[in-house]
């Protein structure tokens, strides 16, 4: 051998295909594992790598990462390797439920020698059926201190005790490993979630400071409502506001009003569909001494009144043609002579306008002026129906029962469970004013300071809205006999001898009475 061939150098490059055996494979694993842990804190990103490394070192057909979720309690398969997006769907485990939930629950290992031999093994994810043959189990939980955040499994080829065992414990320090990276994102996910819960709270308190006063909601389709109030208000454009009636336009129009620069200013009402057509003109724009008979003074319309402030028109799709025209020239040129005068007054209003009829169709069909649509269409807003926004029903049903007490010089406490299921499941055609009208009456009908179910109308009652027939006189009393049952076990905090005493009743009738309803005391303990 010559000298330059002893003196070649090592290549350190290690043999394309050599693997390491035993304990220099065990490390290398390790080593490749932290490796691709540390990568990311992202652990979506780096537990597939991490079991694909796993599985193929340990000769395993699958590696899954489950995790235990802290607010609903399930256990799920976070990541996995070997198993399809319909397995892992169905990877679905509550604690103490087959292998994985005992070991999440115990915190302990478990090794299935042959998963066709123990029961525990339920093969949630199909994965063994799909394989057609035995397999050995084995999972290992991942903690951080002495909590448990899920575990690592594999499940592989039929193999002897002491193999398993060997197994097991590459799988605990892997699962130690990952713990670290499975805290910080528990970690990141909580951050992200007090960063959310803030924001919303700040947002919520700005969109309340926009809250007008008098108009009660807290639900998304109002809180956009307030923002496009609070929006307008500082400006003097037009507004249309478009609902179904009983909605609360008024209040929006008078909000607007309230919110802006003439706020110190009057604001004047029109009800155009209240008014006929001969009087409308007048009431606008006022009329002159002897215009038409019985005009016998001059007298100044809404637009001089409101002049400086607020004109709300109620219904302006009711405007007949002729007044259509008078408004179209008011909007463009801001002047108008009276009914019957010539000089033109100069007028400085800035108007509100509303609707419930479709003004698009109307303007299609002749009915209403398209140039007078688009004059009051500048900003439109829409107010939702009650049923759009379901989760304000019981707000303004206790802000009304408070103003009906007010004005009734009585006292209601509460509102039954029975009558807050017929409040929230009911349509409500009329909107905020029908409710408004049906707890005035239940407040005037109630007797012990708790509104019940046999206080609302029929409408309510039956459920179906528009239905004024009463249900059957037996249905009738059976329903309010059933409610009075259940006030009396919430009262009592479900102690039946006391219910029955408030009833004047045996406890024996009593419990005869709820046995037929099949109403369980021990809910209301």
């Amino acid at each position: 051998m010559s000298t330059a061939q002893r003196r070649r150098p090592v290549s350190r490059k290690p043999l394309e295909g050599r693997q390491p055996s035993g304990v220099g494979a065990e490390l290398s694993l390790l080593l490749e594992i932290s490796q691709i842990l540390d990568s990311s804190l992202d652990l979506r990103a780096v537990a597939g790598p991490v079991l694909q490394r796993l599985a193929r070192s340990r000769g395993a057909d699958s590696a899954a990462l489950t995790l235990l979720s802290r607010h609903t309690g399930e256990i799920v398969v976070e990541a996995a390797h070997g198993l399809s997006v319909g397995q892992k769907a169905r990877g679905r485990y509550r604690v103490g439920e087959g292998v994985t939930g005992l070991v999440i629950q115990e915190g302990e290992r478990a090794i299935v020698a042959r998963t066709s031999e123990d029961p525990r093994f339920l093969d949630r994810t199909g994965a063994r059926r799909a394989r057609g043959r035995d397999s050995s189990f084995i999972c290992v939980p991942i903690m951080k201190g002495r909590e448990v955040l899920g575990a690592l499994s594999i499940d592989r080829p039929v193999a002897e005790a002491a193999v398993l065992l060997e197994e097991a414990r590459i799988l605990a320090v892997v699962g130690t490993l990952i713990a670290q990276a499975v805290k910080l994102r528990q970690a990141a996910r909580e951050e992200q979630e007090r960063l959310r819960q803030d924001n919303q709270r700040l947002q919520d308190e700005l969109e309340d400071g926009h809250r007008p006063a008098g108009i009660v909601g807290s639900s998304p389709e109002m809180r956009a409502v307030y923002r496009l109030v609070s929006q307008v208000s500082r400006s003097d454009a037009t507004v249309l506001l478009r609902g179904e009636n009983g909605t609360g336009k008024e209040l929006a129009a008078r909000a607007i009003h309230s919110q802006s620069p003439r706020r110190e200013r009057p604001f004047v009402t029109v009800s155009c569909a209240a008014l006929s057509e001969g009087l409308i003109g007048s009431e606008l724009f006022g009329h002159e001494k002897g215009a038409f008979t019985g005009a016998v003074t001059a007298k100044k319309g809404r637009f001089e009144l409101a002049d400086g402030g607020t004109l709300f028109l109620d219904e302006v799709g009711d405007l007949s043609p002729a007044v259509q025209v008078m408004l179209l020239r008011v909007l463009q040129e801001r002047e108008f002579e009276r009914v019957g005068g010539s000089a033109t007054i100069r007028t400085n209003v800035r108007v509100i306008a509303s609707t419930s009829r479709p003004l698009e169709a109307l303007t299609e069909s002749g009915q209403f002026r398209l140039d007078l649509y688009y004059r009051l269409a500048v900003f439109p807003i829409h107010l939702p129906p009650l049923r759009e926004r379901r989760t304000d029903i019981l707000l303004l049903a206790d802000h009304f029962v408070e103003r009906a007490c007010q004005r009734s010089g009585k006292t209601v406490r509460r509102i039954s469970t029975p009558a807050i299921d017929l409040l929230m499941s009911y349509d409500w055609p009329g909107n905020v004013r029908e409710l408004e009208n049906c707890i005035e009456r239940a407040v005037l009908l109630s007797d012990d300071e708790v509104i019940h179910g046999h206080h609302l109308p029929p409408p309510l009652r039956t459920r179906a809205p528009g239905m004024a027939a009463r249900l059957p006189l037996a249905d009738e009393l059976a329903n309010v006999e059933q409610e009075l049952l259940v006030e009396a076990l919430k009262y009592t905090r479900g102690n039946v001898t006391a219910a029955a005493a408030t009833l004047g009743v045996t406890t024996r009738v009593f419990r005869l009475r709820i046995r037929r309803y099949q109403i369980p005391p021990r809910r209301f303990r």
